[in-house]
Parts: structure tokens; sequence; C-alpha cells
């Protein structure tokens, strides 16, 4: 019996296997944490590029819409078309664009950014959508429902416990862009 647990232990055949079994999992763990991650920064970069594009159609007059629906078209279909890279963009989408007055008695921006409730996808938009007018200070405010590219990995599972508390979520998690921009003068004023 001696001689058989001597032997047994001075067997090295399948040593490798055992590291490979120990180690594979924590670098597999971080090659999906590290794909995950450059998912989301691509669609972050994405989002950002896109609402630049369209920032810039509105403040020099390409998107100029009165009506409140045909304003809000008009926003949405130019950022999901400039940020091809977002899934589901049209239904995921919300814009808010809000008028300031810097000369005024500033009031500042609602930290809350109005997002899609996926709970009720059908709910008429209730944000704010403020027409341009010109040399007036306007924000434009975006968020996104994105669901994880890998929702089982450490990060993804992060990605959705970090929007746990609401109930709009869905197993999503918000991307979010703002921009500040002043309306060239390209209207006559009345």
């Amino acid at each position: 019996m001696k001689t058989l647990l001597r032997q047994f232990f001075k067997d090295d055949t399948g040593v490798v296997s055992v590291e490979f079994v120990l180690i594979f999992p924590v670098f597999f763990g971080f090659f999906l944490m590290t794909y995950e991650s450059g998912v989301y920064l691509t669609r972050q970069v994405m989002l950002e590029h896109a609402v630049d594009v369209t920032v810039r159609n509105v403040r020099i007059g390409q998107i100029d819409e009165t009506d409140t629906d045909l304003l809000r078209a008009a926003l949405r279909d130019s950022i999901c078309s400039n940020a091809e890279i977002l899934p589901e963009c049209l239904s995921q989408l919300e814009v808010e664009m809000i008028q300031r007055d810097p000369r005024a008695a500033w009031v500042p921006l609602d930290a809350n950014i109005r997002c899609v409730d996926r709970g009720n996808m059908n709910d008429p938009f209730d944000g704010t959508l403020d027409t341009t007018a010109n040399n007036e200070l306007m924000f434009l405010r975006v968020c996104i429902r994105i669901d994880p590219f890998l929702p089982t990995s450490n990060l993804g599972k992060a990605f959705i416990a970090g929007n746990a508390g609401s109930s709009t979520a869905g197993d999503s998690y918000a991307l979010v862009a703002t921009a500040a921009f002043v309306v060239e003068p390209f209207k006559a004023d009345p």
C-alpha cells in the first residue's frame, strides 16, 4: 500500500491539466469583462458622436421643426442613423431638448434624465422638448436602454445590478449623452 501511495505522489502526469483547470476560468473571466467593456465603450462613443452630429444639424438649422412630435422624430432619426451600432435604437432611445436663458436667473436642469420605460413601451412622450430659437442656449439630453452583450459575465451582471433599483430597466443599463449648444441665427426674427 505504501508503495502504491508513493508511486501515486511521484507520478506527475496530468499536472498541466490541473493548472489549466485552475487558471483558465480566471483568464476567461478577464476576457469576458474586457470584451463587455469594449462593447460598452464603443456604444458610448458612437452615441456621443451621433449626438454631436445631431446638435450640429440643429444648430445650423437642418433640423428645424416647430411641432414637438416631428422634432422628437427628427432628433431620434438623426441620432439612430449616425450611431448604427446601437441595437433597437428607435424603440430604446429617448430625447429631451431643454431651453435655458443664461441672462435670466439660472434654473438648473433636473438631475433625472428621462429614459425609456421598458415596463410600458407605449406610454406617450411626457418629457421636455423645447423648440429652437435664434441665439438660445439649448441642452440636448439623450438616454438609450441597452442590454449587456454578455449578461452572464461579471461586468454584464454589474451593469444590470446598477439599474436594479429601477423597475423600468428590465435587465438593461442606460447610456446617456448630453450636449449644450447655442442656436445659430438662421431664422428671420418675426
